[in-house]
């Protein structure tokens, strides 16, 4: 017995163990296991959960499970270690502290996407697909229009939602046509990341500097023009490989279910309340976002009470997207509650992983030893522009979510340089950001990893040109 357990407990013995007591305060502080075996094993573990999650499709694996793996185990590695020194509450605290981080996330993009998801349940975006057709715009006007729908759209709704959405659209309305689809899915991460950076509704990085109330929430519109450039310049040279036909109309009819505008006016509601809850009163922007949701729940419990009071079939009519719509049967009830369920979950536990395996070689002392090589031997611009070229190869949320646990000591300017980078840097590969990656689950033909990288020199001219417009302190 005394055979096993020897090299188990040796696992977490100290080879350097710094100070962990604060000076003459009697406070533990995280120690430094950067040299220790526990740190190399995190790290090792680390790329191993992201080797495996970025090669999703190969494997067959969805990217969640490994991510969700590899932090547990992390986590439970220096816990171990921790207690084995007298300093478990020391390790559950800085886990708590992540785990907060990731609520309050997870919040904000579940309400986002469940209203998402009950607009889709009523109709509206089968009806601005059907719309769309039976307007004949050809391919090169819809990947105009489908583009500035979702750079537009992700400034107040999560970009992944946005990106799934209009993807669908795109691969509906392109349907074989192929070099139409991968060329729109695009153009729709490029848009989707870039409308999202100069508005923390949107983008998910920047609303983790938001979230932490580093910058207010009109300081980010200074990146609306730069972020314009990397939209347009990449969608302007791309433009001329989309195919000139015209798709064929659609025969279906625009139908849409009892409360669909009703559920758009509480979203905007629901937006609205977000953003003055933490402009006047300092609410964290999940606390607005329930709220909405709370009003989605009764409104929910009020067309399930009042069915019965409407007939069954095309009760009346009112102008949608400017035509006559019918409104449909229902004899199914509106149950909220589907479509909490329905929404992306794979990828929220993918960030939940990311954020806590982050959160974990923080803990250790890593991250300090790269924010002390970025920001200290590099200037703060430098810096940036560099985190934003990796975000390429790493969700850009979970990348600003490991620059904000640095805690780099920079100038308003630079953080905006940083969001400005980080939201954008993820649209040069299809794995850099949660559309990109949602497209690649989502779209069947068209839209490849392979596909996707064939312009990344165009994107990157975006990238480059949208520095030139961008002035920060």
């Amino acid at each position: 017995m005394k055979g096993v357990l020897l090299p188990i407990v040796s696992f977490f013995l100290p080879t350097t163990v710094f100070a962990d007591v604060g000076s003459g305060a009697g406070v533990a502080v995280p120690l430094d296991l950067t040299h220790h075996i526990v740190g190399y094993f995190s790290v090792g573990l680390t790329v191993m959960a992201y080797v495996a999650a970025m090669s999703e499709d190969v494997i067959d694996l969805r990217k969640s499970k490994p991510m969700v793996l590899g932090s547990s185990i992390v986590w439970f590695a220096i816990c171990i270690y921790y207690a084995l020194h007298g300093q478990a509450k020391v390790a559950a605290l800085a886990f708590e502290s992540n785990l907060l981080a990731y609520v309050e996330l997870l919040l904000f993009i579940l309400v986002s996407m469940t209203y998402l998801n009950a607009m889709e349940e009523r109709g509206i975006f089968d009806g601005l697909r059907i719309w769309l057709l039976n307007k004949q715009f050809s391919y090169r006007q819809l990947f105009w229009i489908t583009g500035f729908l979702a750079f537009l759209l992700s400034t107040v709704v999560s970009g992944l939602a946005i990106g799934l959405i209009m993807g669908a659209v795109v691969t509906a309305v392109g349907k074989n046509k192929n070099k139409f689809i991968g060329l729109a899915c695009i153009n729709i991460v490029v848009a989707v990341n870039a409308g999202g950076t100069f508005s923390p509704l949107g983008g998910i990085s920047t609303l983790f500097v938001w979230q932490r109330q580093i910058l207010h929430f009109a300081e980010f519109f200074v990146l609306a023009l730069p972020c314009l450039v990397n939209f347009l310049v990449p969608a302007v040279i791309m433009h001329f490989y989309v195919p000139k036909e015209t798709p064929a109309t659609s025969s279906k009819m625009i139908l849409l279910r009892r409360g669909s505008k009703r559920i758009l006016f509480l979203f905007a509601v629901t937006l609205v309340i977000t953003v003055l809850g933490n402009v006047y009163l300092e609410l964290p922007p999940a606390a607005g976002m329930m709220g909405g949701l709370a009003l989605l729940q009764f409104f929910s419990y009020f067309l399930t009470r009042t069915v019965k009071n409407h007939p069954s079939q095309f009760a009346y009519a009112y102008k949608f997207f400017g035509v006559d719509v019918p409104v449909g049967n229902e004899k199914q009830d509106f149950d909220i509650y589907k479509n909490v369920g329905n929404i992306e979950w794979d990828t929220l536990l993918f960030f939940y992983g990311a954020m806590m395996i982050i959160g974990a070689l923080s803990f250790v002392g890593y991250l300090d030893a790269v924010a002390n090589f970025l920001f200290g031997q590099h200037s703060p611009t430098d810096a940036n522009i560099i985190i934003g070229l990796t975000s390429a190869f790493i969700d850009n949320g979970t990348l600003m979510f490991a620059v904000l646990s640095m805690h780099p000591d920079i100038p308003s300017g630079q953080w905006l340089l940083l969001t400005l980078t980080l939201g954008v840097g993820g649209s040069l590969l299809a794995i850099g950001s949660a559309p990109g990656v949602g497209l690649l689950g989502q779209t069947k033909e068209g839209y490849t990893f392979g596909y996707h990288m064939r312009w990344t020199p165009v994107i990157l001219i975006g990238y480059v040109g949208q520095h030139c417009s961008a002035f920060v302190d």
